[in-house]
């Protein structure tokens, strides 16, 4: 089978990663980076050895799927341009800027048979495929992403910047529409906000509460489940599934006692993990694992979590 022709977008801090995963992947044939930094396109052009342009509408006709990674402005008007000349694409997140963007380039992938795959990193660590078969029906849900601040990535506030990839995270799991959201937060030393929380209470009686700071003093990405039988801790950062049963019945156990299995993953390369899905997607002809569709909702959500913020807080 043929390697599939690829290229990225926006070649920055993350973009390029991006080139260096799909430059050393088996299925995968660099042939170009695209940024309007000229010092940023060649060196990376020169690390992975493919060619290095400023305009993307120049390769699209010599290559099969591109990954986007510009700022989430741009994600719309280029993933557009290259689903319209059948590309297929993974894009970062936040998918798009507004709900109608997201739901024009799901349309348009869906017209022309195309892959649009969207980067919710978090889907591909170990500690979140491993719940396979043991989260049933959480009842409820915790999530902590807490990081110092950092220039990068201000173009987008705290809710589209880190507590998505926990809405994603708890929506893949609940799999239940939301019923009511309450939100605060506040800005620090951006124009955005910078810090936020939520409450999520889902049409399956399931509550959701996740916070997420870009002003922490350190760096935590947790995750915390409570179904009927068990307690499910992840540490996402170090890899860390802890599970909290009690024991069945009958099974002589005194009240309060439990049984506690802890498994700690290898850290992995979940981006690259992310890329190969996506090439998968593409040489099987298969839906993508975290769809145009997953990324719609998630924006859905973290929009109206912010607007809710940005209005004062409340419920909606």
């Amino acid at each position: 089978m043929q390697d599939v022709r690829t290229a990225v977008i926006g070649v920055g801090y993350l973009g390029r990663f991006h080139a260096q995963k799909y430059a050393t992947l088996p299925r995968s044939q660099l042939v170009a980076v695209v940024d309007a930094d000229p010092a940023a396109r060649d060196r990376v052009a020169a690390e992975t050895g493919c060619r290095a342009t400023a305009d993307f509408r120049e390769i699209l006709d010599s290559v099969d799927a591109v990954s986007i990674a510009t700022p989430t402005p741009l994600h719309h008007a280029i993933a557009r341009e290259c689903l319209e000349r059948g590309v297929h694409v993974l894009v970062e997140k936040p998918i798009t800027e507004t709900i109608e963007e997201a739901r024009e380039l799901v349309e348009i992938a869906a017209r022309k048979s195309l892959v649009l795959q969207v980067g919710h990193l978090e889907r591909f660590n170990p500690a979140i495929q491993a719940l396979a078969g043991t989260l049933r029906t959480p009842r409820f849900v915790e999530s902590h992403r807490l990081a110092p601040f950092r220039e990068r990535g201000t173009d987008v506030n705290v809710v589209l910047d880190l507590m998505i990839h926990d809405i994603d995270l708890i929506q893949s799991l609940v799999r239940s529409p939301i019923v009511s959201i309450d939100a605060v937060g506040t800005s620090v030393f951006s124009s955005g906000l910078d810090i936020a929380n939520a409450r999520i209470r889902y049409a399956n009686g399931c509550v959701a509460n996740t916070t997420a700071s870009r002003v922490s003093m350190k760096t935590e990405r947790k995750l915390r489940m409570f179904q009927d039988d068990a307690y499910v801790s992840i540490d996402l950062q170090q890899k860390v599934l802890t599970i909290v049963r009690k024991p069945p019945e009958g099974s002589g156990a005194t009240l309060g006692q439990v049984a506690i299995e802890e498994r700690t993953y290898e850290q992995g390369d979940a981006l690259r993990l992310e890329i190969e899905s996506f090439l998968q997607s593409i040489v099987e002809g298969r839906p993508a694992a975290v769809s145009g569709e997953d990324g719609l909702q998630a924006l859905a959500t973290a929009l109206r979590i912010s607007a809710l913020v940005q209005g004062g807080g409340g419920q909606s």
